[in-house]
């Protein structure tokens, strides 16, 4: 029920676009207000969630230990999977961010007939989960071309390599490809996996399926239909620069389509599990050396209260304690 709904949820959003277009004539609305609208909403919705984040006070050390401490000098500790030091877990950002290590590392288990326990491994998530981040940055970065003149070089280094796979006169774009291999990869995931299933919510399921869409349509303009690119490279010159003078009719209802799924995925972004992408550089499990050994971290908000101390307790209740044949330390 929770993926119908997010499937219903998305196709909404692509009979809006379209009717909006085609029936209402709304090319300026699509095209201009709302591409506007969701960068901004997506820019202060960024801007609120990491500064509420960084104010949240931690006082103390929680990083997640996943190895040895570093104690006694003949004991090897583990330096990225508990970092004592600030280059430790400078390593240890670098391998997450990069590499999802953790996620590499990472053991399912399944209760099976017996009954047992059984340990298994998710290496198959974490290269979906790779190959799907991966391709969504390439295909990010592939879109700044649109909005500058001339292209750095760069991108069209990034292009060739992306496009080495020649099939007829137009190259396929290995990045689009791959991201909706990846997404689809999770989505399925979540839909055959009972455990995941039983665990999926709504919001699990609707960025899947809008991510999801906005391949599909990209794809659907790059290789099957015909788009105007010199009117949308004017439009989105024009969005950056804050002129817009193209005619805005001349481009196809499947571009406005597809800008308006991407506006809705910006515009979600910050309300939304995707936020994890800033989340995990301000993480106390993962950003805080583990160096508590070396150093007595005291919480700075504590306020001085009235403590009453063992020795104040014996003194009020030494001769009960002696009569129940309790110990005392002062006779």
């Amino acid at each position: 029920m929770n993926a119908l709904l997010s499937l219903v949820a998305v196709i909404v959003l692509i009979l809006i676009a379209f009717i909006g277009i085609k029936v209402a004539s709304l090319h300026f609305l699509f095209g201009v207000v709302i591409p506007y609208a969701a960068i901004a909403t997506f820019l202060i919705g960024v801007i609120y969630r990491v500064v509420k984040w960084g104010r949240t006070p931690v006082p103390f050390r929680i990083p997640t230990t996943c190895g040895q401490q570093k104690s006694l000098p003949w004991i090897k500790q583990s330096k990225l999977d508990n970092p004592s030091s600030t280059s430790g877990v400078i390593g240890r950002m670098l391998l997450e961010v990069f590499l999802f290590r953790s996620l590499f590392s990472n053991t399912k288990f399944e209760l099976k007939e017996g009954p047992k326990i059984a340990y298994g491994s998710t290496k198959w998530l974490w290269l979906g989960g790779l190959a799907f981040h991966w391709s969504f940055f390439v295909v990010l970065v592939r879109h700044v071309r649109l909005f500058t003149e001339p292209v750095p070089s760069f991108l069209h280094s990034i292009e060739v390599l992306d496009g080495f796979l020649q099939v007829g006169a137009l190259g396929v774009l290995i990045s689009g490809v791959v991201l909706l291999l990846a997404v689809t990869y999770l989505f399925l995931r979540r839909v055959f996996i009972p455990e995941v299933r039983y665990i999926s919510l709504a919001a699990d399921y609707f960025p899947l399926f809008l991510i999801m869409s906005v391949a599909l349509s990209g794809i659907l303009m790059r290789y099957f239909l015909r788009v105007d690119l010199v009117s949308i490279k004017e439009l989105t010159m024009g969005l950056a620069s804050f002129s817009v003078a193209v005619s805005l009719e001349k481009i196809s209802v499947i571009f406005y389509i597809h800008l308006f799924l991407v506006s809705a995925l910006f515009a979600y972004i910050p309300f939304s599990k995707i936020m994890h992408m800033g989340g995990v550089f301000l993480s106390p499990t993962r950003n805080l050396a583990n160096n508590s050994r070396m150093e007595r971290h005291i919480n700075p908000w504590n306020y001085p209260v009235k403590v009453h101390t063992y020795e104040e307790y014996e003194d009020d209740f030494r001769e009960i304690m002696k009569d129940a044949g309790i110990p005392v330390e002062k006779e």
